[in-house]
């Protein structure tokens, strides 16, 4: 397919030639077929993702209703791209109408885009699932044309994925013809995400359009002018260097992990900041006011640096962004790329990023990331099997609608890859589930949402459950949150209930780059006035990146690749060379384990490099296990690399301890007795429908919500054991928070591999997992200090030459 007159003349204009992917785009279009776009950051991806839709509207006929639908993983990225949208349809002068929708649009705005929609809708996966649970929704979106999912592998993966497939499914029914089109620069197995983008994961229905590589970009890790620290997290012991950086750029992205650490750089570097360079903070918890303020300041080139969090790791394009930072390690080269590709956010100009590791162990990770993206690997997650949790919400979601035949959603549920494998029998116990909530649960009038017609139809028990739906639906289960107020009403952003509930009239803490004085708590809201002697930060329980298993196989490799250690700083190869001669280096398939004395206790440390959940995992089970055997533990600490547990009696035969048998019996007990299983069942129960975070004109406070489901989970422990939510909710604990499989692959190689070496004392290898001790929970921010001294005292032990 030729581009048309106007859309070349465009790109004369700006001196601009369409990229050999863009030109793929539009003729795996012309074709009818799905497609896979995976091209570097600042390839043009997005335009090239729109090109198709441009071209449609510039053969002068008027095109009625909803074109193209555009879901995005943020809604920060659905209102940039409308920014950046708009320049071209103007400047070509396309009578093309543009708007957004997410759960900060008006209400107005929302019921007239399902009777009168734009011709291109920049959306959310939870948005649009919201939007298909109305009767309208048949006519919405009967003549739409194609869908753009931009950053698929931001959340294809996971259950916002699976959300998003059967959105599709039900999209595809709506309307047969139906483009299905996603987009990425970091995706690491083209094939798996073309099977999940196919209706019936028919992989040889999407075409795979592959962009031009980019310039290299040009990394470097900071070389500080102190020690690499033993321990902590923030790098903070690095502030003054990156305020330098900072002073030397037009504009500087400084990406932290973790909503505390951004917000605790960010006062490190006013402290420093005499200079008064202007410098803002941007993540999920602000309100949607401070959040489009500094987003509006960043796209008029106002500020010199931006700390944020993966809020802004995805396609926002900011062209005159010159370095990223990463504070502390990147736990994945995919997402470092990511965060990468937002300097400069040109194809042909190097994106220029600095590495800031957070400690010793970190700075390898630092450098496995480093020469990953110098190679071109990328990482990820892997699919697995849809949520059962998913699925009801989908189910409820569809009788909203209107009402369904059980064979004909069931074949739309089939279409979607995640759940491709679901069987009648299994797909008939979700239904039954949304019906009436199940054997122990159908006597109460509450969760009978569902009745079946004399046909064989499903539809509503009661029109209350649609509102009731709407008012729940999504996917995203936050932790119970306070809305930050001032007395005038201006909200600043949200912190976590736990947070809000350990403070008093008069504390003061540090929010949105300010210190505050808390006023006392009203309903949901937590009211304050600006203060000057702020202190505390606020802690968030967000989920922890996972180190991914190809970097911690690249750090492994530092561990005997000796020929490597010259590359690093003098203090991390004296580190890497004592521990060779004290103790040993595992192999990379080798399971090291270090037994020592230490200050009257006997420790037992692990190199598993398996990442935190899973050593947290595997901590649990050994003190268990360590009770049961008399060995009297007093507890455990773990990191992404290491694990460590003491106890008062030594452990002289590790093995016995690591058999591959503690995932059976202690893993069952010790999940079902937890609070882990309680709290995947919190999940999915409210993601099922099953309880309500909200109701018409009120919100449940994290307590109530939680109260109501461990009420229900003990009722359905004693009374149906095998109730659809319980299956779902074993399946979140294994998978998400013990990360059983990489648990398994541990105890695999503990079988096989273990090297068990007793020691006299800690081998420097240890000191900073058990530096951790007592401060696991806090390791960042102010605790830093205190963890450097009392880490130098212990790496003065291990590191005695005698």
């Amino acid at each position: 397919m030729a581009l048309p007159q106007i859309i070349t003349d465009w790109f004369g204009q700006r001196g601009w030639t369409p990229r050999r992917h863009q030109m793929g785009m539009l003729e795996q279009a012309d074709a009818g077929h799905h497609a896979l776009l995976v091209a570097s950051t600042g390839a043009g991806k997005t335009l090239a993702g729109f090109l198709p839709t441009l071209a449609d509207f510039t053969d002068g006929q008027s095109h009625d209703g909803l074109h193209t639908l555009y879901i995005s993983p943020l809604k920060a990225l659905a209102h940039d791209v409308q920014r950046n949208l708009l320049t071209p349809v103007t400047e070509m002068g396309l009578p093309i109408t543009i708007e957004t929708r997410s759960g900060d649009t008006p209400s107005d705005r929302k019921a007239r885009q399902r009777a009168r929609p734009p011709h291109i809708l920049l959306t959310t996966p939870e948005s649009l699932s919201l939007l298909l649970s109305y009767p309208e929704s048949f006519e919405m979106f009967a003549r739409l044309k194609t869908v753009i999912v931009d950053e698929v592998h931001a959340f294809a993966t996971g259950k916002r994925g699976d959300l998003l497939n059967l959105s599709l499914a039900r999209l595809q029914a709506i309307a047969p013809a139906l483009r299905r089109v996603a987009l990425s620069a970091t995706v690491a197995d083209a094939d798996a995400y073309r099977a999940w983008l196919a209706p019936y994961g028919d992989i040889d229905t999407v075409a795979l359009v592959e962009g031009e590589p980019g310039a290299e970009p040009d990394l470097s890790i900071l070389i500080t002018d102190d020690r690499v620290p033993w321990a902590g997290h923030s790098g903070n012991y690095a502030v003054p260097q990156v305020l330098e950086e900072i002073s030397r750029n037009q504009t500087t992205l400084v990406f932290c992990n973790t909503r505390f650490l951004a917000e605790f750089i960010f006062q490190k570097l006013w402290e420093l900041n005499e200079a008064h360079l202007p410098i803002g903070i941007h993540h999920g918890s602000l309100s949607v006011e401070a959040r489009r303020k500094v987003e509006g300041a960043m796209a008029r080139g106002e500020l010199r640096a931006l700390v944020a969090t993966a809020s802004l790791d995805l396609g926002v394009d900011w062209g005159n962004v010159d370095c990223v930072i990463q504070m502390g390690a990147p736990k994945g080269s995919s997402r470092l790329l990511q965060r990468i590709g937002r300097a400069n956010h040109r194809l042909d100009c190097p994106s220029r990023a600095i590495l800031v590791p957070g400690n010793r162990f970190e700075y390898l990770e630092a450098q496995a990331a480093f020469d990953a993206v110098t190679e071109g690997q990328r990482d990820g997650e892997s699919f697995r099997p849809g949520g059962l949790d998913v699925l009801a919400q989908f189910i409820m979601g569809a009788a909203c609608a209107g009402p369904f035949h059980e064979d004909a959603l069931l074949d739309e549920v089939q279409s979607a890859l995640p759940y491709s494998g679901i069987d009648r029998a299994a797909f008939q116990r979700v239904l039954g589930f949304v019906e009436n909530g199940g054997y122990s649960l159908k006597a109460y009038d509450k969760f009978k949402r569902l009745v079946r017609l004399a046909d064989g139809t499903w539809r509503l028990a009661h029109p209350k459950f649609a509102a009731q739906y709407r008012l729940n639906a999504g996917i995203i289960v936050d932790t119970p949150m306070l809305e930050v107020r001032f007395k005038n009403g201006r909200s600043l952003g949200k912190v976590e209930e736990n947070f809000a509930a350990q403070l008093a009239p008069g504390d003061t803490f540090v929010f949105a780059g300010m210190g505050l004085e808390v006023e006392r708590i009203k309903d949901m809201d937590l009211l304050v006035k600006a203060s000057a002697k702020a202190s505390q930060i606020p802690s968030y329980n967000g989920a922890r990146m996972p180190l991914t298993t190809h970097l911690s196989q690249r750090v492994r490799g530092f561990l005997t690749d000796r020929a490597s250690w010259p590359r690093f700083p003098d203090d991390v190869r004296e580190w890497l060379e004592m521990q060779d001669w004290r103790s040993a280096m595992p192999e990379p398939d080798q399971l090291l384990v270090e037994t020592f004395p230490h200050h009257g206790r006997h420790y037992m440390v692990c190199y598993p490099f398996e990442g935190w959940n899973a050593h947290q995992s595997l901590g649990m089970l050994l003190t268990r296990r360590m009770e049961d055997r008399g060995l009297q533990p007093m507890g455990f600490v773990a990191n992404d690399y290491a694990l460590a547990v003491w106890g008062l009696k030594p452990i002289t035969d590790p093995g016995a301890l690591l058999s591959a048998d503690i995932l059976t019996d202690e893993f069952t007990d010790w999940v079902q007795n937890s609070y882990l299983l309680k709290r995947a069942f919190r999940e999915v129960a409210v993601i099922s429908g099953l309880v309500e975070r909200q109701h018409p004109g009120k919100k449940k406070s994290g307590r109530q919500v939680t109260f109501s489901t461990d009420l229900i989970y003990d009722v359905l422990r004693k009374y149906e054991p095998d109730h659809v939510l319980l299956e779902a909710a074993w399946a979140d604990a294994r998978a998400r928070m013990t990360d059983v499989g990489r648990l398994g692959d541990l105890l695999d190689r503990a079988a096989g591999t273990m090297l068990h070496i007793d020691l006299e004392r800690v081998s420097p290898l240890a000191v900073p997992v058990l530096v951790m001790i007592g401060r696991e929970s806090v390791a960042q921010g102010s605790t830093d200090d205190a963890l450097l001294t009392e880490a130098e005292s212990l790496a003065a032990t291990a590191m005695r030459g005698d």
